[in-house]
């Protein structure tokens, strides 16, 4: 039986894996391929991640913490979103992780995202994480930064 709580997404990526892993961990870039999303982080295990920023007419401020990071290979946080209904606390809180692995003059950008009770939640994060990835993707190989 499929785990319904968790979902793991790649795409592949013309370019290597220190350009990837520059536009996942660079605010202003996040910003550009993430819904405007100003993150704020020193990336550094045991420091906060902050997304901030308004969508549909309405502020937010989603959290976590950092829990892993490999330069150009592995980061992983704790993941809290205000659009999610629920108190901020502990139990309400998924996890994430991104994970980068070179495939010649490619990478493959990996994201796993668990902690999801219902299943329209994870359709709705399948969907916004398969818009990420392909803004990424476009502002890699499609312009410079």
């Amino acid at each position: 039986m499929a785990d319904n709580s968790t979902i793991v997404k790649s795409i592949a990526i013309e370019a290597p894996v220190y350009v990837v892993w520059e536009a996942l961990t660079t605010p202003k870039l996040i910003k550009r391929y993430f819904y405007g999303t100003d993150t704020v982080t020193d990336w550094k295990v045991g420091s906060s991640i902050i997304f901030k920023g308004e969508w549909e007419g309405e502020k937010y401020e989603d959290k976590g913490i950092i829990q892993e990071i490999e330069t150009e290979r592995i980061l992983k946080y704790t993941y809290w979103s205000a659009f999610s209904g629920k108190e901020d606390l502990p139990e309400n809180y998924s996890n994430i992780s991104y994970e980068l692995t070179e495939r010649g003059d490619k990478t493959l950008f990996t994201v796993t995202q668990d902690g999801f009770k219902h299943r329209e939640l994870r359709a709705q994060a399948l969907k916004n994480w398969g818009t990420v990835m392909e803004n990424l993707k476009i502002m890699i190989e499609q312009t410079s930064f």
